[in-house]
Parts: C-alpha cells; sequence; structure tokens
C-alpha cells in the first residue's frame, strides 16, 4: 500500500511525523481508537490483519459490499498512545491488498 499517493508528503517518515502530530493534537491518550481498512474478501487477509491487534483488547465490525467482492473492517482498539496507533498502521500497511482508512 503507497502511503504516499495523493498525499503531499514527500517521505513515509514525514507522513507519520505528521500522523503522530495531528493524532497527538486531537486525541486523549489512552483511549479507544478506531481504525478502519477495507480488504478484499478473504479470511486469510482479515486473520493477518487480526494478528496486528494480538494482545490489544479490541471489538471489531465487519461489513462486505454488495458484490462481496470487499470487506470494510472497523476495529475499535483500546491504544496507549500515538506511536502505537502509527506502529499498528505500519504493521497492517505490509499486508497486501489492505487499503487503510
Amino acid at each position: 500500500m503507497d502511503i504516499l499517493q495523493g498525499n503531499e508528503h514527500a517521505s513515509p517518515e514525514e507522513f507519520y511525523k505528521s500522523l503522530k502530530e495531528k493524532l497527538e493534537n486531537n486525541h486523549d491518550f489512552p483511549e479507544d481508537y478506531l481504525f478502519k481498512f477495507i480488504i478484499p474478501t478473504d479470511q486469510a487477509k482479515l486473520t493477518e490483519i487480526y494478528r496486528v491487534f494480538d494482545g490489544i483488547k479490541f471489538t471489531l465490525g465487519n461489513r462486505e459490499s454488495k458484490n462481496g467482492k470487499y470487506t470494510a473492517c472497523n476495529i475499535n482498539a483500546f491504544v496507549l498512545d500515538a506511536d502505537q496507533v502509527i506502529n499498528i498502521y505500519q504493521q497492517v500497511a505490509k499486508i497486501e491488498e489492505v487499503i487503510l482508512l
């Protein structure tokens, strides 16, 4: 997944630095944080995402698209700080065909 596509940041480092600033300014950590992903409907992809959240308290809600080709995956996880949010996004970004929202 190319996090820089359509983004004004020149590098992943700049993107994550900017994201960290926004998270720290707009959230009161620790708190529940909603992660949203779109994936091809594939149980193996869901399992890969769930592994990223192993050891973290979370609730989830998945919804398939009308034609069943894609699944919207919403994970509400209790995170300690902005660094943990960024770490999760970085791990999920390594999974092929996952769109981070």
